[in-house]
């Protein structure tokens, strides 16, 4: 016989008159996991598809086509010369829309692409981007400190910088060292230059 006791459920069965209670131990630990997202283990692995259990991080997948726009950047010289265009999830937008920070688990990429210049109908020496990509950052907010011993982590965010070489592998191996030093002017704004993202903000009729 099933019985349905809150979120637990217990089989018991009839023998001989006497009833014999099975606590399905592994059951019932498996849903005190789920129904404690705090936990360590089930949290990191439910926090993001771009994130292993040990905070590697990742590029996602063909993200030009799932993920929202959120603004470019030019930059006319200098060794990251050219196109810098960022995008995150659709859902992450409306997040930011209501509430003005970024949720938990949201994604920030950031692609370099190399640019020319031409002359079109528009005006003299346009500049566009090419076909090719020097590189991508990637950020993913943690407002757990999910993983406070990966020095790829904190501050709020996950940073990663990765190459083209096809292996997909995050080669940041400290943040504060590499990476906090060019955020450290959008310190108030969560480290976020958010400034150049208008897709951030509802637009105006």
């Amino acid at each position: 016989m099933k019985l349905r006791i809150g979120n637990a459920t217990r089989y018991t069965y009839l023998f001989r008159n006497e009833s014999a209670t099975v606590s399905l131990t592994a059951v019932l630990f498996a849903m005190a996991l789920l129904a404690h997202p705090g936990t360590a283990m089930a949290d990191k692995a439910d926090f993001s598809l771009y994130v292993d259990k040990s905070g590697n991080i990742s590029l996602p997948d063909d993200f030009r086509l799932s993920m929202t726009h959120l603004g470019s950047w030019f930059v006319p010289e200098g060794e990251a010369s050219g196109f810098h265009d960022v995008y995150t999830e659709p859902e992450t937008v409306r997040a930011y829309r209501k509430t003005g920070i970024f949720p938990d688990g949201a994604t920030l990429v950031k692609e370099l692409r190399p640019s020319t210049a031409s002359n079109y109908t528009t005006g003299t020496n346009v500049s566009h981007a090419t076909g090719g990509v020097k590189q991508w950052f990637v950020m993913i907010k943690d407002t757990k400190a999910r993983f406070a011993d990966n020095p790829v982590w904190g501050d709020g965010w996950g940073w990663a910088l990765i190459k083209t070489d096809s292996s997909n592998r995050n080669t940041t191996t400290n943040y504060r060292a590499e990476c906090l030093s060019c955020h450290m002017p959008a310190k108030n704004t969560d480290w976020i230059y958010v400034e150049g993202y208008p897709t951030l903000s509802k637009p105006g009729r």
